[in-house]
């Protein structure tokens, strides 16, 4: 199944990023290479239910096997020891990709309680990262099951070469990043 979001790359996005950016080949048009959602799990240290949990969950959301992350070296401040379960991960592409970014923007992310849009910073290299508090907003996810309210990171890996462009190629597949603001000089004190 072709998901919208392609449909809506090749017919707007394309056409727009030539035109704005005065790009002389549609293969110079920034595209969305993987999205990658990461689960840190350091309480799973003391109860290992809670990485079989989140590995059931991210698996329903994602519609791919999640993965566990392990720590890589001996921590004892934390009770931790090399090679012990962490995390859990899964990386999408192509279809899945989009079928899962679709699902994000007009499913789950309506579902969060006031929400005015997502911050508009990117890493430098045309990236984003989204910060989720809670997996409960996925409409996959039943709350009667849950075994713990943990939250998620969902980066979404571009070929833009700067964040002007991986910013405008998120925004125009519909991540709805909060406004703006122009000069705001006003002082509320006097």
């Amino acid at each position: 199944m072709r998901s919208s979001i392609l449909k809506i790359y090749k017919e707007k996005v394309i056409p727009t990023f030539i035109r704005e950016f005065n790009y002389s080949s549609i293969m110079q048009v920034p595209v969305l290479k993987k999205i990658v959602i990461n689960q840190g799990l350091g309480v799973a240290v003391a109860n290992k239910k809670i990485i079989d949990a989140a590995i059931q969950e991210l698996t329903a959301i994602t519609g791919q096997k999640a993965i566990v992350t392990v720590s890589k070296k001996d921590i004892s401040n934390f009770k931790l020891r090399k090679k012990m379960p962490i995390g859990v991960m899964v990386t999408l592409r192509r279809d899945r990709m989009y079928e899962f970014l679709e699902r994000l923007i007009r499913a789950a992310l309506p579902r969060i309680r006031d929400f005015k849009g997502i911050k508009n910073k990117l890493d430098g290299h045309g990236n984003y990262t989204l910060g989720i508090r809670e997996q409960i907003i996925f409409p996959e996810i039943n709350i009667d099951n849950i075994v713990k309210i943990v939250g998620m990171n969902i980066t979404f890996v571009t070929s833009a070469k700067t964040d002007n462009e991986g910013y405008h190629l998120l925004k125009e597949f519909g991540l709805p990043f909060k406004k703006k603001e122009k000069n705001s000089n006003f002082n509320i004190y006097g």
